[in-house]
């Protein structure tokens, strides 16, 4: 936009509004939540940029070999599985089962656990969806703040359009900030956290089930009904069914 105008790069990134935008809304932010909070809250923003949600496809498919595995060797047999496991959700939870925790008391163990999460979670968002409220009224209070200054030079008449332009420098990174930095951190945390907290309630029943024995088969197909079909494995799927189906169709006229 700026390039289509012909306009200068450099006239937008002024050093004043800048700091004062960037700097003062992080202030306000800090003087609304607490220092801890902060903290973790930033320390949450590489997984905006690196954060993968686990497919929940391989976590069926893990779920579905330790229930082969309980059935074969045993509960006792999730103890080796608890300590080799990677997630530590899972890793504990298995470990109960292995310890012949009752299915009621795990039950709540985990959602206990799940519920936690979520709260932890939701700090890191919230917070970035108030710095993405405070800045563009921070915005305005600076170009509010430098036009105070352009009315007082009035008898430059020269330099007043340099410093009018200045002056509205801060409300663009007012707007900027919310709508390009602090919103979308608060919505990608939110909706990671969301899918982490499908996965871990995924797990949850998965590993009761276990627990109560379930058929592999059987589960797998009660966990599938559980999340959102994968287009490329529903297309894999029919492929397969079609295949199935030509197949018959030849045989039957071969015969």
């Amino acid at each position: 936009m700026v390039t289509l105008e012909h306009a200068n790069l450099t006239s937008l990134l002024l050093p004043a509004p800048m700091v004062l935008v960037f700097g003062a809304t992080i202030a306000v932010g800090l003087a609304g939540n607490t220092l801890p909070d902060v903290i973790s809250s930033f320390k949450q923003v590489p997984k905006v940029f690196m954060g993968k949600p686990a497919k929940a496809s391989a976590s069926i498919d893990e779920l579905v070999r330790l229930a082969e595995k309980a059935r074969s060797d045993g509960l006792l047999s999730l103890e080796e599985e608890a300590n080799n496991a990677k997630d530590p959700f899972l890793a504990r939870s298995l470990q109960n089962i292995a310890d012949g925790t009752d299915a009621d008391e795990l039950r709540f163990l985990m959602e206990d656990e799940i519920d936690t999460r979520m709260r932890a979670d939701h700090v890191a968002s919230k917070f970035f969806a108030a710095l993405g409220g405070y800045a563009p009224t921070i915005g305005i209070i600076g170009t509010v703040v430098s036009l105070t200054h352009v009315l007082e030079n009035l008898s430059s008449p020269d330099h007043l359009g340099p410093m009018i332009a200045a002056a509205f420098v801060a409300t663009l990174w007012g707007l900027l900030s919310a709508n390009f930095i602090w919103l979308p951190i608060s919505a990608k945390l939110k909706r990671l956290s969301e899918l982490e907290v499908e996965r871990m309630n995924l797990v949850m029943e998965g590993l009761l089930a276990v627990q109560s024995g379930t058929q592999p088969l059987l589960l797998a197909e009660r966990l599938r009904a559980m999340v959102p079909a994968d287009p490329k494995a529903k297309n894999a799927r029919n492929k397969a069914d079609d295949g199935g189906r030509t197949g018959k169709l030849t045989t039957s006229r071969a015969a």
